[in-house]
């Protein structure tokens, strides 16, 4: 939840500091590229750290980091500030995949999916929160007291980390059995349920192999990171740009269909732009449990490559009756919502399909890999789009297709198939 605030805090921010600094496209668009450059450069750090020192201890670090980078944002006095702060915020968000990473190792195969993708109603719920707080403090106080407030959250998931129980898998694969088993124990008493019996095993040689990078592009699983790579960039790329182009097409009065620049005066957003940026994030929501739907029936693979092929409907026709409020909020709820529910299957497969020796570096990967589509999109969603709005969603369209094929080429269905624990050779087709 206090991720998503952060992150929905972008759509906001850029047209304000256009208004209040009189900074240029190229520089609101440069305002998110910093974020996701910084999550991009630690995504993979922070999956290194989290499969050597623990899923917990890395999340501490990267929470009590990003509420202050976070904070400190808020009193930034010029535009170059607020690009070196925002991009120390994107450095201390990389961590936050590697809660997915610790809250999957916990699950049951069977309850695995559903759990990760309900996980989502929580960034969803942050997302809503974030532009009904730009609603009412935005027209008053401004966006340096928005920031401010938007870390709330953030302390207090820096407080909690502590009580926080470490990843019992992370604990066998390190050699920790006592601790695992520890673990395990609580888990059985505030169940009121027998703790099963038997030993906690690690096989021979597995210590001496987590977080390796390079593993990743072993002859075992080269060919599924490269395919989940092409994924994340493709998933980040739609999602940020669905999420940057809702406010870019809110706040110009006449958006343009065709080549030609739009006009570029400042606009700030009106309470009737937040209430539609609201209705368009509220679709996370119908994505989420229509992804919940699909994914245990048809299986990972062909729900994103299905999902990704509705989004390429919806930006394809999206330019259509752009002067029609009412149809353009409609395409983008759609929109939203479908690649929300990509995001967390995506957030479901990536940690099924590695072992636990390279869960917390793959997701780590992955997410690295998802910011270069991110920091790219803004040049999109807020630059381009500007210029042709027919050229803006024709590019997501391609991409959502290119994806589409990339989930279907995937060589593993991980649908039913338990987390392996070692990094075996032969994996659940």
């Amino acid at each position: 939840m206090a991720d998503s605030m952060e992150m929905t805090i972008l759509s906001i921010l850029s047209p304000a500091l256009h208004c209040d600094w009189k900074i240029t496209q190229y520089q609101q668009a440069l305002t998110t590229t910093v974020v996701f450059l910084g999550m991009m450069i630690s995504s993979t750090f922070w999956g290194v750290l989290s499969d050597k020192y623990g899923r917990k201890q890395a999340l501490t670090v990267c929470s009590v980091l990003l509420f202050y980078f976070a904070l400190m944002s808020s009193f930034a006095p010029s535009f170059g500030w607020i690009l070196f702060l925002r991009g120390l915020v994107g450095f201390a968000i990389g961590c936050v995949p590697q809660s997915v990473t610790l809250y999957a190792e916990f699950l049951p195969t069977k309850q695995r999916a559903k759990c990760v993708v309900l996980l989502d109603c929580f960034w969803a719920l942050g997302a809503c929160f974030e532009v009904l707080l730009a609603l009412f403090v935005m027209p008053t106080l401004g966006w340096k007291w928005l920031l401010g407030l938007s870390t709330i959250p953030l302390f207090a998931f820096a407080c909690a980390c502590p009580w926080l129980p470490e990843s019992a898998r992370y604990h066998v694969a390190s050699g920790q059995t006592e601790q695992a088993e520890a673990t395990l124990q609580k888990i059985a008493r505030d169940n009121g349920k027998p703790m099963l019996v038997g030993r906690l095993v690690m096989e021979d040689g597995q210590m001496s192999i987590r977080g390796r990078v390079r593993d990743l592009l072993s002859r075992e699983y080269r060919k599924t990171s490269l395919l989940l790579w092409t994924i994340w960039i493709a998933t980040a790329f739609c999602y940020y740009g669905v999420v940057l182009m809702t406010t870019e097409l809110f706040e110009n009065k006449a958006p343009c269909p065709g080549p030609g620049p739009c006009e570029s005066e400042c606009k700030r957003l009106s309470s009737s732009d937040y209430m539609d940026l609201l209705w368009t994030t509220l679709a996370e929501f119908p994505g989420i449990f229509a992804t919940i739907f699909v994914i245990e029936r048809f299986g990972r693979k062909k729900t994103i490559a299905a999902q990704f092929l509705v989004y390429t409907v919806s930006m394809a026709i999206l330019h259509l009756s752009m002067d029609n409020r009412a149809y353009l909020t409609g395409m983008l709820f759609i929109s939203r919502g479908i690649v929300a529910g990509i995001f967390q299957a995506a957030y479901v497969y990536t940690p099924e399909v590695y072992p636990t020796p390279l869960r917390a570096v793959g997701v780590g990967t992955c997410s690295a890999m998802a910011r270069l589509g991110a920091m790219v999109t803004p040049y999109v969603a807020q630059v381009l789009l500007k210029t042709s709005t027919t050229w803006a969603v024709s590019i997501y369209a391609a991409t959502a297709v290119v994806a589409a094929m990339a989930a279907l080429c995937l060589p593993y269905e991980t649908k039913g198939a338990e987390m392996k624990e070692t990094m075996v050779r032969n994996q659940h087709k």
